[in-house]
C-alpha cells in the first residue's frame, strides 16, 4: 500500500515537474532585468546587477498608439511585438505583447508560437480567426470577432487572423504568456527556409508536382513582423 501511494506521488510529482518545465522560468525574486551585454548563454537572459537596474529597464516609448504600415508585405498584415528583447524588465516574467494592425483583406497567416498561449483582443474592426488542434483530428475552431471581443489561441497550435473588410482596416491587442514566444509562419519556414528543404520532400509531403513545390520556393516569404 505505502508502494502505491509512493508511485502515485511520484507520478503527479512529475506531471507537475513537466508543466512547470514546459513554462518560462519563474522569478526567484523582485525582478530580474535582462542584461544584453553578458555572453554567458542560459535559459533566456542573464539577470543584470539590481544596483544597475533603472526605471528604464522597465519602460518602451513604443508608441502602440500609432498605426502601422500594412503595405509593406503581401500579406497586409503588421506585427510590432515587444517582448524582452525591446523591454530588459520582462526577463523571467512570462508574457508580451503585440500590436497587430491589417489592411483590408489583409491577414496575419498561419503560425504558431511555440513557447506561449495567446489571447487576442480586437480594438477596431472585424477578425475572421481560428485554429487547428493537434493529429490525429487536426479539428478546425474558427469564429468572427467585431471590436471589443477577445480570443485565445492555445500554445504551439497553428492559428491565423484574418480581415474580412474590403474597405476598412482592424486592429488587435495580442497578449502572449512567454517573455520570447517565438512565431514560425507556416508558408515562410516550409517553403522559405535557408537552405531549401528537397523538393522532393515537399512533393511527397504536400501530393503535388515538383514543379509546383519548385514556384511555391521562388516567391519572396516577407516576415510580417518588426
Amino acid at each position: 500500500m505505502a508502494s502505491s501511494y509512493f508511485l502515485l506521488l511520484a507520478a503527479v510529482l512529475a506531471v507537475v515537474s513537466w508543466q512547470a518545465a514546459a513554462s518560462d522560468p519563474s522569478p526567484l525574486q523582485d525582478f530580474c532585468v535582462a542584461d544584453n551585454t553578458s555572453r554567458v548563454l542560459v535559459n533566456g537572459f542573464v539577470c543584470k546587477d539590481p544596483k544597475d537596474v533603472k526605471v528604464e529597464d522597465f519602460f518602451l516609448a513604443a508608441k502602440l498608439d500609432m498605426p502601422r504600415d500594412t503595405k509593406m508585405n503581401k500579406v497586409g498584415s503588421n506585427v510590432t511585438l515587444i517582448n524582452v528583447m525591446q523591454i530588459p524588465g520582462l526577463n523571467t516574467l512570462g508574457i508580451s505583447l503585440a500590436r497587430i494592425d491589417y489592411a483590408p483583406l489583409g491577414e496575419n497567416p498561419p503560425h504558431t508560437h511555440p513557447r506561449a498561449t495567446e489571447i487576442l483582443t480586437v480594438l477596431e474592426g472585424t477578425l475572421y480567426v481560428g485554429f487547428v488542434t493537434s493529429n490525429p483530428e487536426n479539428k478546425f475552431l474558427s469564429k468572427e470577432l467585431n471590436k471589443g471581443d477577445v480570443f485565445v489561441f492555445p500554445q504551439g497550435l497553428i492559428h491565423f487572423q484574418f480581415n474580412p473588410n474590403p474597405y476598412k482596416p482592424a486592429v488587435a491587442i495580442a497578449a502572449l504568456s512567454s517573455q520570447n514566444p517565438g512565431a514560425i509562419t507556416i508558408a515562410n519556414a516550409v517553403f522559405g527556409s535557408k537552405p531549401m528543404i528537397s523538393d522532393d520532400v515537399l512533393a511527397k509531403a504536400f501530393q503535388v508536382e515538383k514543379n509546383t513545390v519548385d514556384w511555391l520556393q521562388a516567391q519572396f516569404w516577407a516576415d510580417n513582423h518588426n
